[in-house]
């Protein structure tokens, strides 16, 4: 569906607001970076901002509802007689292919995306919010997979071994990140994780 004169304007506002937060996060550090700052710089008002962020935190994960959406496009095309453990290396290895930051304002831009993981390995208020996205993902996720495999699958089974699978992932990744390690050696220590979350999984 073609995108709106409206929607295209928001798209390109929000942005721009991350793209001008990140650049500031850069040049004076993520906690001396005033929201009102974000918004001058934009030039935009401050309460425009909240239009579209609720905090600073926000900003620094603008990309995990485009995840979240990814993911649930993987789980609703279930393929016939596909189990669950074999759906869920799918969704990851989706993931991991298209980058986390493959799209959006941080597509493409080595320096932001920089920003953007040491921001994770070094704020600890970015690393809390972190982990609330985190979770609230994985209920969602989890929830997803419920409705793909009705009548096989609770929601604790599904939330257990998605946060199995999320979760490994996600500490690897954190630590790659703090050992300054390259892309390809960040995805090769993912895909580790992957690797040996599947052999617990192997019986769903």
């Amino acid at each position: 569906m073609e995108e709106t004169r409206r929607a295209r304007k928001k798209r390109q506002t929000r942005e721009l607001l991350v793209r001008t937060a990140f650049r500031l996060f850069k040049e004076q550090g993520y906690e001396q970076t005033t929201i009102a700052q974000i918004s001058a710089e934009a030039d935009i008002a401050t309460k425009t901002f909240f239009n579209y962020f609720s905090g600073k935190e926000d900003v620094v994960f603008t990309d995990a509802e485009r995840y979240y959406e990814l993911t649930l496009s993987v789980i609703e095309g279930r393929r016939p007689g596909e189990r669950m453990g074999d759906l869920l290396l799918r969704t990851c290895e989706l993931s991991l292919s298209a980058g986390y930051l493959a799209e959006g304002p941080m597509a493409g831009d080595r320096e932001l995306t920089d920003v953007y993981r040491n921001l994770l390995a070094t704020v600890p208020s970015v690393q809390a919010k972190g982990l609330h996205v985190l979770f609230d993902l994985q209920r969602r996720i989890a929830d997803a997979f419920v409705a793909a495999f009705p009548d096989e699958i609770d929601w604790m089974t599904a939330l257990a071994a998605v946060g199995a699978m999320t979760g490994s992932v996600g500490a690897l990744g954190l630590v790659s990140m703090e050992m300054g390690q390259s892309d390809e050696e960040l995805l090769a220590t993912m895909r580790r994780a992957i690797d040996l979350v599947m052999r617990g999984l192997g019986t769903l």
